[in-house]
């Protein structure tokens, strides 16, 4: 059993060196094999559980190990309440895998196994954000940069990428295990993105926009003088690519403080000044109060006054899920967020925008709500800061880049200190703004009216792998539920 959790642990070590920092994506393929190849040897349910968590516990605590800080300095918790969150944290989270442990070491058995194990890899990823109210990195996000794999995200999202890899994985464990020869045949299905159309590579843009990363401060509390500041240096920056030449957008960030649009006179004023010197839409994030006086984190188009409210709020961020009551939300300044209903767009230059906020980036079925309700280009403004100096910023941008692979859609990224970036419709960032600098930059981009069957058909690829599963658990089963047949008696000799 030791050396079996040691396979466990391998993979989990495995899928931490996928993502930033590291960014060993060439991994991906391998990642699961040591933990495929130790359910293999093991028959208990608990002990596949066991196996399946323990990976768990190493892949959270290795990507997300930034939680820890930010509630520990932003939601006031101090170092051991931050981490001791953190902690439970992961231990929830990773129930999880070791539901995947139980079910794949029944899989693992059989000749279906290895495309049956994939699937329901792909499925329980799907299910991440649902259930734990928190998805982050799929197995699939590995492969943003590798350009035949990644064919088949706008066919079948994210989770297509995952089956690949975890079918790859699954098909290598199958030959440690020694199984018979077909299983590992199950690998020839990694060959279908060779003969799906290539992403679209150098695609002109058509348009240009002003995007602006403010650096304004996250820790520091938020006073009368600091405030009027931020608006000055906000506005100063919005003029200042306009000499560059003209613009057809003004992108600021998501809200990095208590900046209340509809009621503040001085920042209308401001807004409307930058957006006639622009001769260009301001596309901004603001904090608006509904009739009942409920905050919603909200992106604003102004002049035109269409308001998209934030759907996905960010989890401790933005309110605190009842299990961790306990917990201190990070942005506390106007008390916990209400979630918005539905997808908005903003007209823009004879097409239409859909904007996303900050964590919803990380919700790939809600970013393709966007682009099917015909949204031609995608603007993300997020506000990164409370991540200070850790890879969780390169990892939300890595997530981003994917919402631009799977729809096919330009998105222009404006953050407070960074990671602010233009994604092109294949995932590749065209321009970047240094992080933790005060500026701003007149950036290209364009609008693509094309859909992808998974921005028209959804999360019909997990849907699917959910069915079939089911059905290979079900066959798994039938063997305990036949009745033998009886022997033929041989006929006598006369």
């Amino acid at each position: 059993m030791i050396n079996r959790v040691l396979f466990a642990l391998l993979s989990g070590l495995l899928l931490v060196l996928l993502y930033p920092p590291f960014g060993y994506g060439l991994l991906a393929p391998l990642a699961l094999t040591p933990l495929c190849f130790a359910l293999g040897g093991e028959f208990r349910p608990a002990g596949r559980f066991a196996l399946g968590y323990a990976m768990g516990l190493v892949l959270w605590a290795g990507v997300c190990w930034w939680i820890a800080p930010v509630l520990a300095v932003h939601g006031g918790m101090g170092a051991a309440g931050g981490w001791g969150c953190f902690a439970l944290f992961c231990l929830l989270k990773s129930i999880h895998y070791g539901i995947f442990g139980i079910l794949a070491g029944v899989l693992v058995r059989h000749w279906y196994g290895p495309p049956a194990m994939a699937l329901l890899w792909a499925v329980l990823e799907r299910t991440q954000e649902p259930l734990t109210l928190f998805g982050w990195l799929m197995l699939g996000d590995a492969g943003i940069d590798m350009g035949v794999p990644l064919r088949i995200v706008p066919f079948a999202g994210v989770y297509g990428l995952s089956f690949l890899f975890a079918l790859t994985a699954s098909c290598f464990a199958a030959i440690f295990l020694k199984r018979p020869r077909q299983h590992a045949l199950w690998a020839l299905i990694t060959l279908v993105p060779v003969v799906l159309p290539a992403l679209p590579a150098n695609e002109r843009p058509q348009a240009h926009a002003a995007v602006i990363q403010p650096n304004l401060p996250t820790a520091a509390e938020w006073t009368t003088a600091s405030y009027e500041a931020a608006k000055e240096n906000m506005t100063a920056l919005s003029k200042m690519p306009l000499a560059e030449g003209p613009v057809d957008v003004v992108v600021w960030p998501e809200t990095p403080g208590p900046i209340f649009y509809d009621t503040d006179n001085d920042l209308q004023s401001r807004v409307q000044d930058v957006s006639r010197a622009a001769k260009a839409p301001v596309i901004l994030g603001s904090i608006f109060r509904d009739p009942a006086g409920a905050p919603r984190n909200s992106a604003q188009l102004v002049p035109g006054g269409v308001r998209y409210d934030k759907v996905f709020l960010v989890p401790f961020g933005e309110y605190v899920p009842p299990l961790f009551s306990f917990v201190n939300q990070v942005s506390d300044e106007v008390g916990a967020y209400t979630p918005g209903k539905s997808v908005v767009l903003m007209p823009l230059d004879g097409h239409k925008a859909g904007t996303f906020i900050c964590y919803e980036s990380a919700v790939g079925h809600h970013v393709r709500d966007f682009a099917r309700a015909g949204a031609s280009v995608f603007f993300n403004i997020s506000n990164d800061g409370y991540f200070f100096r850790t890879p969780a910023r390169q990892q939300h941008l890595q997530l981003v880049r994917m919402r631009a692979a799977e729809n096919r859609r330009w998105i222009v990224r404006a953050t407070n200190n960074g990671i602010t970036a233009i994604v092109d419709p294949a995932g590749v960032v065209r321009e970047q703004i240094p992080s933790f600098d005060s500026r701003s930059a007149r950036v290209a981009y364009g609008y693509v009216e094309e859909t992808t069957l998974f921005t028209r058909a959804g999360d019909w690829f997990p849907i699917l792998g959910a069915a079939l599963v089911i059905a290979a658990l079900a066959a798994s089963q039938r063997p305990h539920f036949t009745k033998p047949r009886k022997p033929t008696a041989a006929p006598r000799s006369k």
